[in-house]
């Protein structure tokens, strides 16, 4: 992005330069009178069906998230809407990647597919789009219980750590889920795409916390419901946005449980309709099973178990010491002592130390560009942690700036240079520097030379806390994993730009009501050039029989459309409700009821 757009609300305004360069231009002028059609369609559709098994505030969350039936949101409106509840609401191209995703629900900002899925798709799509995003999430965080734990969900879950798994996987879906919306896709291609999301699934091995995380965060956010097992309600925003699958979930054939920790153990397959739901009795049983689990998670558990799960993870994580300092890179060692316990922990290649997330000065990846380690622990026959002695008891160790002296540590690990700076915060001592300085292990064996430069000692008897990213992302100018697989976006050929026109036309005769000659005159264009259509087609019969106009042109096209729907499945629920859409119409004066 060349300039950033806050839409003036201040939840997008507080976003991070690292979260940023997720965000595209909506473009609205680029969604085409199809593209409006699909929304209108999907949006009476999910008013009809959801008013009586949508969980209860998400008719009058509509308009609360500046959603109408007639049109796809823009994304200032919804801004204006949002912004009186806390929230906000930005553009992105297609999947991000989990963990930055997660960061933006802390944030209190909904990430908004910019792209509206195909008409051949109108029931479903695998991808993430404009209706499954505001249709589906926006509405909902009306609630204030549901908003709390979606954000709360969030800045957990930007903690959590992923494998370099995850991202194989993340990338497949993505490309399975842009090829699945070209209208022209090779089939064989996407053939190649689903064996290639099958294999990454079969193969993530162990799964990460990111995988266990977004299990939960897929059967509450995505799909869950609320309520009894008898009678649920709908809340997520899969459901919520699929016109085919929010119907379909409440049929006896899809298992409902009651929602756990359990979740974890379910994967999910993001292109297929789902065997099993899970049903929460309110929104404060969410929090509490998210807790449970975040109790497992490195970054509460911190130690040695924290630290492996971050060298497998082979990106980017931080470790906490018990003084508070934090170290920023890609974990690669970790010693530990008969009792499991840390004694030092190094990193390779950028690293960056921090404090209470701010980026020491003089200690950024310029600095320790090619890695950083540290001894963790106590010092030999002292009860009391490093970071907790007072200048006086420092000073009786020998640790005091401009002396030269030898420190041993309970493992064994031993430093011997000339203090040059020790570093303080909040009443804690959390870095010691030395010059001429050699490190050693309990073997004797040579970890640091004096040759090396100086040595930068972290100070912490204890790894308390470890998680995915850097403390300091702004300053650490971490380098997202930004997927290279661009989505689609067509170019049309005069054919589709005539069909696009026909839409506008049925479109404005309807909202001014005047220029119903111009029906006729579409309705042959579509028997001419496009009989595969049933959605202009339902378009004008609407208008006819509200009008009471033109009776035979109105039964000409019912009997096309029921001649359609009989003879050609795919269409025939498309169709009939359709139909009972005309007989039992939608406006937006009924949403606002």
């Amino acid at each position: 992005m060349n300039s950033f757009n806050d839409f003036n609300n201040p939840q997008v305004a507080r976003l991070p330069k690292h979260l940023k360069q997720f965000i595209v231009e909506q473009q609205y002028d680029h969604y085409t009178p199809v593209d409006h059609a699909v929304w209108r369609y999907v949006m009476r559709q999910n008013y009809s069906y959801l008013k009586d098994v949508a969980y209860y505030p998400y008719i009058p969350g509509l308009e609360a998230a500046g959603l109408t039936i007639e049109k796809i949101p823009n994304l200032q409106d919804m801004n204006n809407a949002l912004a009186k509840i806390g929230w906000g609401a930005v553009t992105v191209d297609g999947f991000i990647p989990p963990a930055a995703f997660m960061e933006y629900q802390a944030y209190r900002v909904l990430v908004i597919a910019a792209d509206i899925r195909q008409i051949h798709h109108i029931e479903y799509t695998p991808a993430p789009d404009i209706i499954h995003e505001s249709a589906g999430h926006a509405p909902i965080i009306a609630d204030h219980d549901y908003h709390q734990y979606l954000s709360y969900f969030g800045s957990i879950g930007a903690k959590a750590i992923f494998s370099s798994k995850d991202f194989e996987l993340y990338e497949a879906i993505r490309e399975l889920s842009i090829l699945k919306e070209m209208p022209d896709a090779d089939p064989a291609a996407i053939r190649r795409a689903e064996k290639k999301v099958e294999f990454c699934q079969k193969n993530l091995g162990e799964p990460s916390e990111m995988a266990l995380l977004s299990r939960l965060h897929w059967w509450t956010v995505e799909y869950g419901l609320i309520g009894t097992l008898e009678n649920p309600k709908i809340y997520g925003a899969g459901l919520l946005s699929s016109i085919g699958e929010s119907a379909t979930c409440m049929s006896p054939g899809v298992k409902k449980i009651p929602y756990t920790i359990d979740a974890v153990n379910y994967p999910f397959d993001i292109t297929k309709q789902q065997p099993q739901l899970f049903v929460t009795h309110d929104f404060q049983n969410l929090i509490n099973v998210l807790e449970q689990f975040a109790d497992t998670m490195a970054f509460r558990i911190g130690g040695l178990e924290g630290l492996l799960k971050a060298i497998e993870c082979r990106n980017v994580c931080t470790a906490v010491f018990s003084s508070g300092l934090q170290v920023s890179g890609v974990l690669t060692d970790a010693g530990m002592d008969r009792e499991n316990q840390v004694t030092f922990l190094r990193t390779t290649g950028a690293t960056a130390l921090a404090f209470d997330n701010r980026e020491l000065p003089g200690h950024g990846k310029k600095t320790h560009a090619d890695g950083f380690s540290s001894p963790v622990g106590k010092l030999k026959g002292q009860t009391k942690a490093l970071e907790d002695l007072t200048e006086k008891e420092l000073e009786g160790y020998g640790i005091v700036q401009g002396l030269t002296t030898a420190i041993s540590f309970e493992s064994g690990m031993s430093i011997h240079g000339k203090i040059e700076n020790i570093e303080v915060k909040n009443g804690k001592t959390v870095l010691i520097s030395f010059s001429d300085c050699t490190v050693s292990d309990q073997s004797g064996k040579v970890m640091f030379d004096p040759s090396w430069g100086n040595f930068d000692m972290a100070v912490g008897e204890k790894i308390i806390s470890v998680f995915c990213g850097a403390a300091d992302k702004d300053a650490f100018e971490e380098i997202a994993l930004i997927s290279k697989t661009a989505t689609f976006h067509p170019v049309y050929d005069p054919k589709t730009q005539e069909y696009h026109r026909l839409y506008k036309t049925v479109r404005e005769v309807r909202e001014n009501r005047e220029g119903y000659v111009e029906l006729t005159e579409v309705w042959n264009r579509l028997k001419e050039l496009f009989r595969d259509d049933w959605l202009c087609s339902l378009e004008i019969l609407e208008i006819l029989e509200h009008e009471e106009i033109m009776p035979d042109l109105a039964r000409e096209i019912r009997i096309f459309l029921e001649m359609k729907a009989a003879t050609e499945p795919e269409y025939s629920k498309l169709i009939t409700d359709g139909f009972y859409l005309i007989k039992n119409p939608v406006s937006q004066q009924k949403l606002n009821v």
